[in-house]
């Protein structure tokens, strides 16, 4: 996740979505980062200050007064040691006393002497979060800068449905990386084709491949923690869609293309990690094929090379930098080197089918990185989140060298 390293303070208040906080708390620390907890008393009536302290791996701040901690002034060395603070959960009393300047505990402190980012994640009952109120000091809160990231909606302890449930952990998480990731990306458009196509030769069957999406879906991601403005076209999949990213379905080869070809134009950056397929059915039946006795014959036909078009169209897009994946089975580089150069890409992304841990519907990857100049880039074997980083890195690379 990148949060390796990092320092953050996670403030708990007092509502029933605290015990959630172990979870975040545990979460951060697997990924490599500091955390400092901080509660308020209502907090610990529903968690142990014990609990976050053992997951934490320090003691949580919960005394604005205790003659030890404080000595140093203990609130202010936390709020300075943060790079991000992260309110989880954010009562509607928390969220009024960060609106209105109170300080009159250690998190309220805390928070009104940080300098870093804040993060508020409220959670409340439904009637509560929409009370005029507290919209109201939630609108103060982003006016002075504080990021806010929506509740869920959904059922309630108190048996109640709407908006007020805490975020789920995934969001919180995907925020906070967000968050303590540089917006080296800001102010570019990107197009990313992930997944694969289906090409029906009835309503129920239909011509595919494994791809899962996943590599195309981890290059959005990182994208769009990059500030990027992210356009993702993605064939069927069952992946959750990534944040902050607008994102188009399709199924066939020819709906990818025509959706591609409407945004191409406008994108900076393009990167083709669809698997797109390479046939069609020549005819497709209106109704389910039955089945017949002796030998049933489809008759294949050629579906549009997408790349191979935006290749062709490049002089009069404004695109910047193009770039294609080749998943091979034999002639790993041979084949790259000579789609890379058929398809005037500026780099392809290169992985072998037949390695354990690579490829399609895995989340691990091994590629390499073939440029024209003849520059081979040999990454190990990593996450696929961590192979998008990588790429993203390539592309800004090539960005700096062609910005006059």
């Amino acid at each position: 996740m990148g949060m390796s390293g990092k320092s953050l303070l996670v403030g708990v208040s007092g509502g029933i979505a605290a015990y959630k906080s172990a979870e975040l708390v545990r979460s951060l620390v697997k990924c490599g980062a500091s955390v400092q907890v901080v509660m308020t008393r209502n907090a610990t009536h529903f968690i142990t200050p014990l609990t976050l302290q053992v997951l934490s791996e320090q003691p949580v701040c919960l005394d604005l007064f205790d003659l030890e901690a404080e000595s140093q002034i203990g609130h202010i060395q936390a709020a300075r040691a943060a790079e991000l603070i992260v309110v989880a959960p954010a009562t509607a009393n928390i969220i009024a006393k960060m609106a209105a300047g109170i300080a009159d505990d250690y998190l309220t402190t805390a928070i009104l002497a940080a300098t870093a980012p804040v993060l508020v994640c409220p959670a409340m009952n439904v009637k509560m979060f929409e009370h005029p109120a507290t919209q109201r000091n939630l609108g103060t809160l982003k006016d002075l800068g504080y990021h806010v990231l929506d509740p869920d909606v959904g059922s309630m302890a108190c048996k109640e449905e709407g908006a007020g449930r805490l975020a789920d952990l995934s969001k919180i998480m995907e925020k906070i990386q967000t968050l303590l990731t540089t917006p080296s990306l800001a102010g570019l458009k990107v197009l990313i084709s992930a997944g694969p196509t289906w090409e029906p030769f009835d309503p129920v069957r239909f011509i595919t491949n494994p791809s899962s999406g996943k590599m195309g879906f981890a290059l959005a991601r990182v994208a769009a923690r990059r500030a990027a403005e992210v356009h993702l076209v993605t064939g069927p999949v069952s992946l959750a869609p990534p944040s902050e990213v607008t994102l188009h379905r399709v199924v066939t080869a020819r709906e990818m293309q025509h959706q591609i070809e409407e945004l191409a134009a406008h994108m900076d950056v393009i990167i083709m990690s669809a698997a797109v397929g390479d046939y069609r059915p020549s005819q497709t039946a209106p109704q389910k094929v039955k089945k017949i006795e002796g030998r049933q014959e489809v008759v294949l036909e050629k579906n549009p090379d997408i790349l191979l078009s935006l290749g062709r169209a490049r002089k009069d897009s404004k695109c910047r930098v193009l770039v294609g994946f080749a998943a091979e089975t034999e002639n790993l580089l041979e084949n790259a080197r000579e789609k890379l150069e058929k398809k005037n890409l500026d780099f392809i992304v290169a992985n072998n089918l037949t390695q354990r841990g690579s490829g399609f519907a895995t989340d691990t990857n091994q590629v390499k990185i073939l440029e024209r100049s003849g520059k081979i880039l040999e990454l190990p074997f990593m996450t696929k989140e961590e192979v998008a980083e990588r790429i993203w890195d390539h592309v800004e690379l090539f960005l700096e060298a062609k910005t006059p």
